[in-house]
């Protein structure tokens, strides 16, 4: 799903597999969630709350990428690495050649 908010406050889609959850938060917490709704960022609280978790469940997924790349590359010999570094930055050049434009 692309963003078109530069915030990445997307539409969350309704579903038919919402569960119930009651709980009690911060007052910080609270506070983000009603000016996420007093926005407009956010139709209720429940959605609110799935935007936020949205992006946390992004971040976490991002992080877990990060690792695993850092990972892959620290087992790599230095034959493979030099490698790696090379295709990269044939890449970056051949991009900075195309045009999105035509």
């Amino acid at each position: 799903m692309g963003s078109s908010n530069p915030r990445g406050w997307d539409k969350v889609p309704r579903s038919d597999h919402r569960r119930k959850v009651s709980t009690t938060i911060s007052a910080e917490a609270y506070e983000f969630l009603r000016r996420l709704v007093e926005s407009g960022r956010a139709a209720t609280m429940a959605e609110a709350v799935d935007k936020v978790v949205k992006r946390a469940r992004r971040s976490d997924q991002r992080l877990r990428l990060e690792q695993a790349t850092a990972a892959y590359f620290a087992r790599l010999s230095r034959d493979a690495a030099q490698e790696e570094k090379e295709l990269g930055l044939t890449l970056g050049q051949s991009g900075d050649e195309v045009s999105f434009d035509d």
